[in-house]
């Protein structure tokens, strides 16, 4: 089979999940389109998806789960017994089960998870696989896409087997650090406009929904002069440590119909 349409499908606050998805969809055809559900009021319409389709998820993890929110975005897509690859990006401690959480989410929607991939990227929080995923995981990507092409040359598919566990571990929350407004803050609303969950003020962009925020820090990637920050004395205790308790590097792990690739 020979998908008539590629779609990567991501929620991505600061681009890692992004890169992952979108290089698979990308190395499978070159004009794959992507849909972006980081932003909750940009939201498409509910979207039902064919069998010659082929959707690609890709999610960060969350305390070894997908954050609830990104399961309420991806609810919004249905498919008819829709090829789809799952993937996840973690930031170098683990996925847990997160990926068996997508992949599980992926058939309750009416997708065949044929191919799965749990994808290191630069962790939000301290110095952690810095500048990941660079071009050698980018190649790594393109090349489990040609073996996803062959898969999909099979006359029948059945699911995949991905690591996790049942009960699902506690996660999937944000975490509890909120982002710090300098002086040099403009107003100029893009933090307001970018931020996944609605938690910054419009009138006073310092003022930060704390029930809201789920700390993901895209507002501070998305700064365009640099006035947000996470330096509070907490979090800057907390990252020193973070980033040395992981500091030895993980790899990407695919995963195919007849098992680890």
């Amino acid at each position: 089979m020979k998908p008539s349409v590629v779609r990567a499908i991501y929620f991505s606050p600061t681009g890692t999940a992004r890169s992952g998805a979108a290089a698979i969809a990308k190395a499978l055809d070159e004009n794959a389109e992507e849909i972006d559900v980081t932003v909750d009021g940009k939201m498409p319409d509910r979207i039902s998806f064919a069998k010659d389709e082929l959707i690609v998820f890709g999610a960060p993890v969350y305390g070894g789960r997908l954050y609830h929110g990104v399961v309420k975005r991806f609810q919004q897509f249905t498919g008819h017994k829709t090829p789809c690859i799952v993937t996840v990006t973690y930031g170098n401690r683990d996925y847990d089960d997160a990926l068996l959480e997508l992949k599980d989410l992926a058939e309750a929607l009416g997708f065949v998870p044929v191919a799965a991939a749990a994808l290191i990227g630069q962790h939000t929080y301290g110095q952690i696989q810095v500048g990941r995923p660079n071009e050698q995981d980018i190649e790594e990507d393109q090349a489990f896409a040609e073996k996803v092409k062959a898969l999909l040359n099979q006359d029948t598919w059945s699911g995949i087997q991905v690591p996790g566990n049942y009960p699902y571990k506690e996660g999937g929350q944000g975490g509890k650090f909120r982002p710090q407004t300098t002086d040099a803050c403009i107003k100029c609303g893009v933090c307001v406009r970018e931020c996944p969950e609605g938690a910054i003020d419009p009138e006073d962009p310092a003022k930060i929904d704390g029930e809201k925020c789920i700390a993901c820090f895209r507002c501070i990637k998305k700064c365009p002069i640099g006035a947000k920050n996470p330096d509070t004395p907490e979090y800057l205790a907390f990252a020193e440590g973070f980033t040395k308790r992981l500091a030895a590097r993980k790899e990407n792990q695919y995963f195919l119909l007849e098992g680890k690739a």
